[in-house]
């Protein structure tokens, strides 16, 4: 029996890659199944695990991979089960936080590639890898053009909501969280609030986070009503160093609670939810995964 399987979404990206991967995983020597729907590559994954697979692979965008992973944790075997990737979907933000740049890396990496063991978040009851950020609108992400997703990753989709908005109320939250700084809890109002686990969220949209430290990237961006939205060094003045319009600082967990009897909108990996409270966790070292050179075990503070 193969060791490997890929859970391949085939209509993930351009949806053109279906014949590709399929004739490599038979280079390989690997199995693979294919989803037909959203959702499946979680009961794949079980499935995948209950048969002895070795290895699981996410074939398809950050979605597909939140899928395997929380296919992996409903049959608790992230202790038995190495997690590969290959990049498939229209960002792939995660897969190049980790070194996997195209599909002929994923595929070599799957070979002989670095094992790594990292973090992963839980929202209350669900896993992710990437990032938690709150306020995001479900359109936002189809509003969104490529080129300011290349740019600045996730907060391309809070300016774009900002922008298309024609009115936006901002979120009213509290935060309390195991601060190191030792910092007390923060409330006020909020454009919106992302937590990176395998991402920081700065000017440079793609700078990878320290997945191996136990603790999350969170930035808290507020007060945007005095900058022009529609500047082109409204990025860099929202999203700089030393930027007034947010907060940032690193914590192990952290509660979110809204003042509005509305729930918010939470993306988990691209994985729209809601709650009108999130306990948000980090459980170090969980995840064994499959990472490309690419991958830096230990990024610092560079870009923040």
């Amino acid at each position: 029996m193969a060791e490997t399987v890929i859970i391949h979404n085939p209509r993930s990206g351009n949806g053109a890659h279906a014949d590709t991967v399929r004739a490599r995983a038979d280079l390989c020597g690997y199995a693979l199944e294919q989803t037909e729907r959203e959702g499946e590559a979680i009961s794949l994954t079980r499935e995948a695990v209950a048969a002895g697979y070795s290895t699981v692979v996410a074939g398809g965008g950050d979605g597909t991979v939140n899928e395997v992973v929380r296919g992996l944790d409903e049959a608790g075997a992230f202790d038995a089960v190495t997690l590969g990737v290959l990049p498939l979907g229209t960002g792939n933000n995660f897969a190049e936080q980790i070194g996997i740049t195209d599909l002929a890396t994923a595929f070599s990496v799957l070979e002989d590639g670095d094992r790594r063991s990292i973090d992963i978040g839980r929202a209350t009851d669900r896993p992710f890898v990437n990032s938690c950020v709150a306020g995001l609108t479900a359109t936002s992400s189809s509003e969104t053009s490529s080129a300011m997703k290349s740019q600045i990753g996730g907060l391309a989709y809070v300016l774009t909501t900002l922008r298309t908005a024609v009115e936006f109320d901002p979120l009213e939250l509290t935060i309390d969280s195991d601060r190191d700084d030792g910092a007390p809890a923060w409330s006020g109002e909020a454009i919106c609030v992302l937590v990176g686990n395998g991402r920081r969220f700065t000017t440079e949209g793609t700078t990878q986070a320290d997945m191996e430290d136990g603790r999350f990237e969170v930035a808290i961006v507020r007060d945007v009503a005095t900058l022009d939205l529609m500047s082109d060094t409204v990025l860099e003045r929202l999203l700089g160093r030393n930027s007034t319009h947010i907060d940032r600082f690193q914590t192990s967990s952290l509660e979110i609670s809204s003042h509005s009897p509305e729930p918010v909108r939470f993306s988990l990996d691209g994985e729209i939810v809601e709650h009108r409270d999130l306990t948000l966790a980090v459980q170090p070292g969980t995840l064994r995964i499959a990472v490309g050179e690419g991958y830096d075990p230990d990024p610092g503070t560079t870009g923040e």
